[in-house]
């Protein structure tokens, strides 16, 4: 698989990504072979979450044997020093590992996130000394807020950056390109998520439940939006929860082409009148 270097850090990773909500709530024989399947086809990026239901040991029990020729990426809830290590440390046992090669704030999007997190006893004071500990490689944060991502950016010297990168964002809501284009200009490395989602869903509809908004449902729809995120100054990509979706990427993985004018226009147009997930 093609491999991307993240940011100014030197690590080559996968351009598709292995989300550790795939193997949430699935048996753990299953969640073995999906991880086998992976890292055999040359994925050597994962991600999770402790909010991720149990995601983190079905991941931890599947990569025993792979832990040191991957690349793992975990995330905190906390905003606060204390929080923040308290589900770092649950998140080292359930992972069985000890250390992140990637440690991340994961979902900033409030202003209350965004203070607790910069005030003194917040969580950047963790980020700082875990990495100089050797807990944690390199710092980041996912965020679902432009003007959250942008500040954050300027208050804490992180690495990594996740953070949505979405065709239909892009051209009908202003949300991502100016992130993108203030992480280059900082040298940060950026990785990408939503790729494949499409629009907003009834609270009611549970025809994905592992995503909160409706993904692409038309396969070659599907295939051409993460091929359009993929050709973004990107390093990769982390396909949606939902199963299914996971051998598209992959296929888009081991025949990528960067996209063209025509095909972005095509995006376009069928972007058209449709409610963007986030929105700048």
């Amino acid at each position: 698989m093609i491999k991307r270097v993240l940011g100014n850090t030197g690590e080559e990773l996968s351009i598709i990504g292995f989300g550790g909500i795939l193997v949430m709530n699935m048996e753990q024989n299953k969640a073995n072979d999906l991880v086998a399947y992976a890292y055999d086809k040359g994925i050597n990026y994962f991600d999770v979450s402790p909010s991720y239901g149990d995601a983190e040991i079905k991941l931890g029990n599947a990569l025993v044997r792979k832990r040191d020729k991957v690349f793992l990426a975990c995330k905190t809830d906390g905003r606060t020093e204390e929080s923040a290590l308290k589900e770092m440390t649950e998140s080292f046992k359930r992972l069985k590992t000890d250390y992140f090669d990637l440690y991340q704030l994961h979902e900033m999007k409030t202003e209350d996130d965004y203070n607790k997190a910069i005030s003194p006893g917040g969580v950047l004071e963790l980020l700082d000394k875990a990495k100089k500990d050797g807990k944690i490689r390199y710092t980041g944060f996912s965020a679902h807020s432009v003007h959250i991502a942008l500040k954050l950016m300027d208050a804490f010297d992180f690495d990594a950056i996740l953070f949505p990168v979405n065709f239909v964002n892009y051209f009908n809501g202003n949300f991502g390109p100016q992130v993108i284009e203030k992480a280059i200009s900082k040298n940060i490395g950026r990785l990408a998520i939503k790729a494949m989602a499409f629009t907003t869903k009834s609270q009611y509809d549970t025809s994905h439940p592992k995503t909160w908004y409706m993904p692409i449902e038309d396969k070659e729809v599907a295939k051409l939006a993460l091929r359009f995120t993929l050709s973004q100054p990107i390093t990769a990509a982390i396909p949606p929860g939902d199963e299914s979706y996971f051998p598209i990427a992959l296929e888009v993985a081991e025949n990528y082409k960067e996209i063209t004018e025509d095909e972005i226009n095509h995006l376009k147009e069928i972007s058209k009148g449709v409610t963007p997930i986030f929105h700048a």
